[in-house]
């Protein structure tokens, strides 16, 4: 008989390595029914492979876990979601062209016939303040709305624990609410919720305890609502945080300009752009918000030259470059860091030196008479590794070998040292942790205050916040009227990014 106090998850000792890296090393902690409970970490620190565990993904090389007071080793997620344990990724795994009861389905044992499930899904999903039509078909769903779906689908099972990863990644300040109400309910009904995000504004505010780990060890724990951002980010990354700043300067002339931009989306659950307006000068940050799958894959494609767009919808310093390809713009100095790092901004089993040239070999002379000249390919991606701190043995690792974070500091920091007049980032520390988005933030700052101008499309508002002078939103393809980004509640922004764009736009300095 289990004693009742005990525990609902308890790890004690666990250790994975994978060949030339250790994952884990001896992590034990515990989890309390009803507890919200943060795991927290930069990149690369482990936190990815033990939730494997917990999941049944991965299995331990040594260390015990114990769940509901007897001994747990899920050989796989089945085994796990049957003793209780659900998770949420951050990448959802749902099907566009079904329907919402169709998706769930998929993701269960022994699902019942779709009107039962149907019934089901609206009970469970109204009760949980997140309801859901289960007919509509997933394809036309917000990114919100796709995060129901999976969380849902979670619920159906009963879960004792919830494993959450960057759960509000994608959602407006609203649909963060309702989400962290939702939670708070589970919490209080005694399901335990093990919570991994790089906001730690979100964990103070939502979670009971937090465990810390650096190099795949536990170096602490502490109770987020007694303890600072600031120095829950320092035991991360076992490290005074630097704070990103900026030179004040006056903005120059119009360096791109954007007029009625219409375009259609090249996928079919894709967000066409619709009459996008704006202009962005020397030595301005212009940020644009939004949650996902509102137009921000197309606008960066019309802006770098993937795709074309019409007569003079895209002007860049004063001259029309819509018919231009990727390379003639950065040639003209339009350049361009995609969301997406492995495969779109990376060439994933290319070596970074190849890399290196694939975007830098127009404006760094990586080519000489239709030859490719490797030996300042490597050099100037070694530039890039010393000036932007990219942990790598060296040129030579394929892109895929880098952690994300460091991955993306080499991403942004090729584009960067290429001396653009304009650069275009969408998500530019997407997934990084606090130490490595501090530099990332600050190479965008420091680029501005040399007099380019720096177009930064992100779903992270306080990255906004922090370093825009101006800023828009753009929903269902739409981008709102620009305001100055000082004094820009939260509450203001997440009525922008939910399509309020008749709001007015009259900033009272």
């Amino acid at each position: 008989m289990s004693d009742a106090r005990a525990p609902l998850l308890k790890l004690k000792g666990l250790t994975k390595a994978y060949p030339g890296v250790i994952a884990n090393s001896d992590v034990s902690f515990e989890i309390g029914a009803g507890e919200v409970h943060a795991l927290l970490g930069e990149n690369g620190a482990g936190k990815s492979t033990l939730v494997k565990m917990i999941y049944g993904l991965v299995r331990p090389d040594s260390g015990s876990m114990a769940f509901r007071g007897s001994r747990y080793e899920p050989a796989t997620p089945h085994a796990a979601r049957n003793a209780g344990v659900a998770m949420v990724f951050q990448h959802f795994s749902l099907f566009n062209a079904l329907d919402v009861a169709e998706n769930i389905a998929l993701g269960m044992e022994n699902p019942p016939k779709q009107r039962a499930l149907a019934a089901r899904i609206t009970e469970v999903s109204e009760a949980y303040g997140l309801p859901l039509d289960p007919s509509r078909l997933v394809g036309d769903l917000s990114a919100g709305e796709r995060q129901r779906v999976e969380i849902i689908r979670c619920l159906l099972q009963d879960p004792k624990l919830l494993i959450m990863d960057e759960p509000t990644s994608v959602l407006t300040p609203q649909e963060v609410e309702i989400l962290f109400k939702t939670l708070r309910q589970l919490s209080a009904e005694g399901t335990a919720i093990l919570y991994i995000s790089h906001k730690l504004e979100e964990i103070r505010s939502l979670c009971d305890a937090a465990t810390i780990l650096r190099l795949g060890k536990v170096v602490g724990e502490c109770d987020p609502k007694a303890t600072t951002a600031r120095d829950m980010a320092e035991m991360m990354v076992g490290q005074t945080l630097h704070v990103p700043s900026r030179e004040t300067t006056k903005p120059g002339d119009v360096a791109l300009k954007v007029n009625d931009l219409t375009l259609q989306s090249a996928s079919p659950f894709g967000t066409s752009l619709k009459n996008v307006s704006f202009e962005v000068r020397k030595g301005e940050v212009f940020g644009i918000g939004g949650v996902a799958g509102n137009g921000q894959d197309e606008l960066l494609a019309a802006l770098s030259g993937e795709v074309e767009t019409g007569a003079g919808a895209v002007q860049l310093k004063g001259q029309s470059v819509g018919h231009l390809g990727p390379n003639e713009r950065r040639a003209e100095g339009l350049l361009a860091a995609p969301e997406e790092r492995l495969g779109h901004a990376a060439a994933p089993d290319m070596n970074l030196t190849e890399n290196a040239m694939l975007t830098g070999h127009v404006r760094e002379n990586l080519t000489n008479r239709g030859f490719l000249n490797w030996r300042a390919a490597k050099g100037f991606a070694e530039k890039v590794i010393a000036d932007f701190d990219v942990r790598t043995p060296g040129p030579g690792n394929a892109a895929r070998s880098l952690s994300g974070g460091n991955l993306q500091k080499f991403v942004i920091g090729r584009e960067i040292l290429q001396r653009p007049d304009v650069l275009v980032v969408n998500q530019p520390t997407w997934g990084v942790d606090a130490s490595a988005a501090a530099d990332i933030r600050q190479a965008l700052l420091d680029l501005a205050a040399n007099g380019a101008a720096v177009i930064c499309i992100s779903q992270d508002l306080d990255e906004l916040m922090e370093i825009s002078d101006n800023f828009a939103a753009l929903n269902e393809g739409r981008l709102s009227k620009p305001r100055p980004a000082a004094g820009l509640t939260v509450d203001e922004i997440g009525l922008m990014m939910g399509g309020a764009h008749d709001m007015e736009a009259a900033h009272v300095a």
